[in-house]
């Protein structure tokens, strides 16, 4: 429970997928200073983590994707991340974009939440949020120049 909580971040009562986001934060700045490769491989062998992580906190919360479970904003918070430069712009936006993405859930995120269950469904649609945010990120990227 303590790291599918984020550190018991998702027990805060308000906002608990924001805290988790500004969590996944922390985590993109650490995974910054490595090999683009090694970050990607580091964050599939996170969300194959969180897939398991989460399925095993619904199973003792006896509960379908609780709010207290922020392991997926953090998941989804790197997929929108990788690859990128991690600076203040970026960390800003991706974190912008991301919490709409996963809060408005757009065509196919909703789709994808409502179609897997378990802890696969629980991560899998801040991930596809996170694939969404990181080519809206692309995108703004290169039209800046």
């Amino acid at each position: 429970m303590f790291v599918a909580t984020g550190c018991y971040l998702g027990k805060i009562p308000f906002a608990p997928g924001t805290f988790g986001s500004f969590f996944g934060l922390l985590l993109c700045f650490i995974l910054s200073g490595i090999y683009t490769g090694w970050a990607v491989f580091i964050t599939v062998i996170f969300i194959a983590g969180a897939v398991w992580i989460s399925h095993t906190a619904e199973k003792i919360l006896k509960k379908e994707d609780p709010g207290c479970i922020v392991i997926d904003e953090m998941a989804g918070m790197m997929v929108t991340l990788v690859g990128l430069p991690f600076n203040l712009f970026t960390a800003g936006a991706g974190f912008i974009v991301f919490r709409l993405l996963d809060i408005i859930k757009p065509f196919p995120v909703r789709a994808l939440e409502r179609r897997l269950g378990g802890g696969i469904g629980v991560v899998m649609d801040d991930v596809l949020a996170g694939v969404m945010g990181n080519i809206i990120l692309r995108i703004a990227l290169l039209m800046m120049g």
